[in-house]
């Protein structure tokens, strides 16, 4: 019998992940349950994939604000430090500002208007054209932006964000001025000492501050990316990535997570004799086209993956290919031109007409966004997604 479905991807519910439980083993064991109890076999080129958080659950990468104020203390002294561009969220980077307020003496907070760098609203951009404010070239003091927009609220979280992290950085006797400003360049005029927050734009914006005659100048993946007294780490991202654990300690990024996604491959190979593909994703890479929140707030949407994913789609449209090759074709054999095509495409695509409009993204973030989207934030309870059939095509 012909197939009628597609890609598939189920979410499988497992235990709650402790430190120190083998996250690998745990994930292999849950799969073949799931098969098992589902009724589904698992085939070569489906896909495992673990959500970040339990993985580094597992790991028992966590941090305390005391080891990230150690650390802002050890790079940056007595200075004046500018905070400049976080984004506003009470799970990315409240507890991470609590932990650099309190490495400090004095602090410039400095936040990119209308929206932090992941969509999250300060003010609207129809706002900021009836006051006459350019966003690229103004920088407004914090009396400025008041006596313009007053108290503005998320619109999904409620909190009133300027308020909330000065009162977090004066919860610790820290004296604080806020900006507001785009331009990296702005808080130069406050201070040489940079921490810049920002996440995908970090490595333009410490290139800008250097050239510019800073001083110091440190980016939130130069923050824990060692131990600091037994504490957790992430080498390669420091604070990048974490999550609230506490009111008083974070969960940071996996780390050395290769040897993870490579170990389910090999153990599922050696059970079932197939070879399914496996990552680890944090964040999907999509925007609310409402909230304008992008959702990306992990430096990256997979820290570890094998080889079968590297790479984007190499598709034709489908549209395209009955629209205009084979525009005089019906039923049968319109079906039959299309599915010989597809078996006899080139092998790169690019440039060709027949693949306008599909989706020029790495297979990673495609599938790191579905998982990101079937497991959900809260409480569904399946951090790991099961997808079959993401690798077929029409004609199989």
């Amino acid at each position: 019998m012909e197939r009628v479905v597609g890609t598939v991807a189920r979410g499988l519910r497992g235990p709650i992940i402790n430190e120190g439980d083998d996250i690998a083993q745990i994930v292999v064991d849950t799969v073949l349950n799931a098969s098992a109890v589902e009724g589904f076999d698992i085939q070569d080129k489906d896909v495992v994939t673990v959500t970040e958080s339990v993985v580094a659950r597992a790991q028992g990468n966590y941090a305390s604000i005391d080891a990230i104020a150690e650390d802002v203390t050890s790079k940056f002294g007595d200075d004046t430090v500018g905070i400049i561009f976080p984004i506003l969220s009470r799970n990315r980077f409240a507890i991470c500002l609590r932990g650099i307020a309190k490495g400090i003496k004095k602090a410039v907070l400095m936040l990119s208007y209308p929206s932090d760098e992941v969509g999250n609203h300060l003010v609207s951009l129809d706002a900021l054209d009836e006051k006459g404010i350019n966003p690229w070239t103004d920088t407004l003091s914090e009396e400025d932006f008041r006596k313009h927009f007053g108290a503005n609220k998320h619109p999904f979280t409620g909190v009133d964000y300027i308020e909330y992290y000065k009162s977090l950085i004066e919860e610790y006797g820290v004296e604080v001025e806020v900006i507001f400003s785009n331009n990296p360049k702005s808080i130069l005029n406050y201070t040489k000492n940079v921490l810049t927050c920002d996440i995908h734009s970090r490595e333009r914006t410490k290139r800008i501050l250097n050239a510019a005659g800073a001083e110091k100048v440190y980016s939130l993946d130069d923050i824990l990316n060692k131990s600091i007294n037994g504490s957790g780490f992430n080498e390669a991202y420091g604070l990048l990535g974490s999550n609230k654990s506490t009111e008083d300690s974070i969960k940071l990024f996996p780390r050395n997570c290769q040897p993870i996604v490579d170990g389910i491959q090999a153990s599922i190979k050696e059970k079932t004799g197939k070879t399914v593909e496996v990552m680890v994703y944090g964040d999907g890479a999509f925007k609310d086209p409402v909230g304008q929140i992008w959702e990306l707030a992990d430096p990256v949407v997979s820290p570890a993956y094998t080889a079968g994913l590297d790479g984007t789609p190499n598709e034709v449209k489908l549209k395209y290919l009955a629209d205009n090759d084979f525009a005089d074709l019906r039923g049968d054999e319109l079906d039959a031109a299309i599915k010989n095509y597809i078996n006899n495409k080139d092998e790169d695509l690019t440039g060709n007409m027949a693949a306008q409009g599909t989706t020029p993204r790495r297979l990673t973030d495609l599938i790191g966004s579905l998982s990101d989207l079937t497991s959900g934030s809260g409480d569904k309870g399946t951090p790991m997604i099961f997808i079959q059939g993401y690798f077929d095509n029409y004609t199989k």
